[in-house]
């Protein structure tokens, strides 16, 4: 059994808190525009609470509350985000001012403003997922690859917000493909991360179970069909099983790059990565030893509470 180092996870998330406080003080002033102070000092509060406990020995704590802290932490500043953009497209159609709080709102009743997407925290240490994926590989994966595509949609998405303003659409063809590249770069490996839990791996149950082993005769036909589209993508990119609302049906994808080689209408349950940054480091060319080692750490629970969620959608079938 895998055993990690707690105050590595620690460290790690007290340098998500150092960038997320850095954010937030570059943005602070704007916000005390529509955030009342009761608001702002809430925020505060909860947020010097957190690191406060990061800065502490708790043992008390496992890693996942403390994992679930963070993310809930993450929610509250996108929604802040969210509400900041709101607010400005309303004084701007109407001038109205109005003061908002942040802290009602749910992540499900908002959505991302263009230009404002965020690196979500990871939901383990670093070198949880060793000895199948190193520390090291994780480290730079997450807080480097991970972060570039966060930074190209946001740069894309203000380009295209201000085509849109200005008229001037010269280099549209330019920002929609940095858009799709990075865009679904930042999507996948925000699923990816989840799709994957120490201690993990076996095989997937109830009804998600039941629908592989219908749509694909059985769980090993699935994994081999999974593992070789994994081993065969062309040059970089992902395997992905997806539920297809018009097929009523999981299937099998490809896609190269992140964006290339797949398909419209389908929603990405499980995804493996295999750019070489998410395993050259440890295994070199030997792509397959990472894509046999990966099913250790494989999270069947959430893949099978997205397939729950998603199998609720179902077009007319053609």
């Amino acid at each position: 059994m895998k055993v990690f180092n707690e105050a590595n996870y620690l460290e790690s998330l007290a340098e998500w808190c150092d960038n997320l406080n850095s954010n937030w003080e570059k943005r602070k002033d704007s916000y005390t525009e529509f955030l009342d102070r009761k608001t702002i000092e809430e925020w505060e509060e909860n947020f010097q609470s957190f690191k406060k406990q990061l800065n502490e020995n708790v043992r008390e704590q496992s890693v996942e509350k403390i994992y679930k802290q963070a993310n809930e932490l993450y929610k509250k500043w996108e929604t802040l985000n969210t509400e900041s953009e709101a607010y400005q497209t309303k004084r701007h159609d109407d001038q109205h001012e109005r003061k908002i709080g942040f802290f009602s709102f749910t992540h499900e009743n908002t959505s991302v403003p263009p230009g404002k997407h965020t690196l979500p925290p990871l939901p383990y240490p670093y070198n949880a997922l060793e000895p199948y994926i190193s520390e090291e590989i994780m480290r730079l994966h997450h807080d480097k690859h991970h972060q570039s595509y966060v930074d190209g949609l946001n740069k894309a998405e203000n380009e295209m917000q201000k085509a849109r303003k200005t008229g001037d659409f010269n280099l549209i063809t330019h920002w929609e493909r940095e858009a799709a590249f990075n865009g679904a770069g930042h999507y996948l490996h925000t699923i990816f991360w989840n799709v994957m839990k120490p201690n993990s791996g076996g095989k997937p149950k109830g009804e998600l179970a039941k629908a592989i082993d219908e749509s694909f005769g059985s769980f090993e036909a699935f994994k081999k069909h999974f593992s070789e589209a994994a081993k065969q993508v062309e040059a970089v990119g992902w395997a992905l099983l997806v539920w297809s609302p018009r097929s009523h049906r999981l299937e099998i994808l490809q896609a190269e790059k992140h964006q290339n080689l797949s398909q419209w209408d389908v929603v990405p349950l499980l995804v493996l990565d295999v750019w070489e940054h998410a395993y050259y480091l440890q295994y070199k060319n030997k792509r397959a030893d990472y894509v046999k080692n990966w099913w250790h750490i494989v999270n069947w629970y959430e893949v099978e509470k997205r397939f729950n969620e998603a199998s609720k959608l179902k077009w007319q079938p053609f």
